[in-house]
């Protein structure tokens, strides 16, 4: 009975009056079919349904419910996501908003003007750009050492180079081995082998005024200094340890084999001579540079023998830079007016002067004195330049000398260092004209081969002492 009456209700009040749910509108006709759910309430046609369908579409209808609440969530969440994308570029404009806001408020907290805060920001900013720049320096510095140290790694042999399966350098090491030479003494063998020219001279004593007699003859073979293949020698002649008297011979120009035939006396007692060397030194001269040594011959005295006359040929050696204190150069011109009488000396400027004063620098002045006989005729003097080394002058002074007496006078040009308290002490010396030698004779000669016609030329200054036992000798 309860059965039947079960029947009864499925057939006439479920299927029309059980409400549908709200997602029903979305499904397709084959899913309404599938859950058992008819498109129109057909009271009639249900009655002919067997039960069993009534009870499957009851479990349907159960599931289908749960899953509306479930299809309603996810559309909402759908939603919801929906409106917080179309709502997060806005929030992030307002985050950004706000730490922009919050920044120039702290900004303006800070007790200090607009452009004193961008200085310091830019001055950190180039901070940070040079510890770049650094940092990359250093690494490329490390790559290249890395490669280099990778070059010098290599130690590949060529085939080229081996010679009975032994390589040529491990054959020259032994050869070296053998012979005793040493990687310096290999360098210093071609050295040796250069020809740098030969030297004629002639040596004697005179026991009775004890003076030494040097006499430089010629010299052959002389190595080619200038561009145009050939040298403008004269040789220097001088007894160490003293260095006090020093003789030069004329400047021959453009040869290599030129002949000398000068003589030169020291005065040194036979006693003191065997403890002195002679040193016998040819230059090339350069009027506007430094004159180049070509090479020099060292006669120790006392393995001479002075019972007679020495002459002899002897190789220049390769010669040793001079360890004299450099007192400067001075540069200065000549001209000499024959019709007129008149000679006339331009002090153009000196270099490199010695320093005279507590601060490193000196005040130096040029001194001219005409001589004749040792006697001073005229006395001239430039401006003083303050803390110089270097000074410039081009200064004229004009001397009457006539032309009988031009080639008995001498023109004395001293470099002096100017003191306001002391006595104004002597840098350096030379002298042009009688009795001079090397390049200051040059220097006379040239003026008097070109009268009317200025003459300059640097000359290198020299110990007061040693101008002075010069001009005091009488040729």
């Amino acid at each position: 009975m309860k059965r039947s009456l079960s029947v009864v209700l499925n057939q006439k009040l479920l299927p029309c009056a059980t409400p549908l749910p709200s997602s029903y509108s979305s499904l397709t006709a084959g899913e309404k079919q599938s859950i058992g759910f008819l498109p129109s309430c057909d009271c009639e046609a249900a009655s002919a349904w067997p039960p069993s369908i009534f009870t499957m579409n009851e479990s349907r209808r159960e599931a289908l419910a749960a899953a509306a609440p479930m299809a309603t969530t996810a559309s909402s969440s759908t939603a919801g996501s929906n409106t917080t994308d179309m709502a997060g570029p806005g929030e992030k404009d307002e985050a950004f908003s706000k730490l922009k806001d919050k920044f120039m408020n702290e900004l303006n907290k800070i007790p200090l003007p607009s452009w004193a805060i961008v200085s310091i920001a830019f001055v950190a900013i180039i901070l940070v750009l040079a510890c770049c720049c650094c940092i990359c320096k250093k690494w490329i510095f490390k790559k290249k050492n890395k490669k280099k140290g990778k070059d010098k790694g290599k130690n590949a042999i060529n085939m080229m180079d081996v010679k009975d399966g032994v390589p040529t350098e491990a054959l020259k090491d032994e050869e070296d081995a053998e012979t005793g030479l040493t990687e310096t003494e290999k360098e210093a063998t071609p050295k040796e082998d250069e020809k740098l020219g030969k030297l004629q001279y002639s040596l004697d004593y005179n026991f009775t005024e004890n003076t030494l007699i040097v006499g430089i003859i010629q010299a052959a073979e002389l190595p080619a200094m200038d561009m145009g293949g050939t040298s403008d020698p004269y040789v220097k002649v001088y007894l160490l340890p003293d260095k006090k008297k020093k003789f030069e011979t004329k400047v021959h120009r453009k040869t290599l084999n030129p002949t000398f035939n000068e003589q030169f006396t020291f005065k040194v007692p036979y006693v003191e001579l065997g403890g002195k060397t002679l040193i016998m030194t040819v230059y090339d001269f350069d009027r506007f540079s430094k004159h180049d040594a070509i090479g020099d011959i060292k006669v120790p005295m006392n393995k001479v023998d002075f019972s007679h006359i020495t002459e002899e040929w002897r190789d220049l050696i390769s010669a040793e830079k001079e360890e004299q204190e450099k007192l400067g150069d001075i540069c200065f011109s000549l001209r000499y007016v024959p019709t007129a009488g008149k000679l006339t000396v331009v002090v153009l400027e000196a270099k490199n002067l010695k320093k005279m004063d507590v601060g490193g620098l000196s005040d130096p002045y040029v001194k001219i004195h005409l001589m004749q006989n040792g006697k001073r005729l005229k006395k001239k003097k430039t401006t003083i330049k303050k803390n110089t080394l270097n000074p410039y002058y081009n200064e004229s002074f004009s001397f009457e000398v006539p032309f009988e007496q031009i080639q008995k006078v001498q023109v004395v040009i001293t470099v002096l260092d100017y003191d306001k308290i002391g006595k104004n002490d002597a840098i350096g010396k030379v002298f042009v004209g009688l009795n001079s030698s090397g390049t200051e004779l040059r220097h006379w000669s040239d003026m008097l081969a070109n009268p009317r016609r200025p003459i300059a030329q640097w000359h290198v200054l020299k110990v007061e002492e040693e101008v002075d036992a010069q001009l005091s000798t009488k040729k």
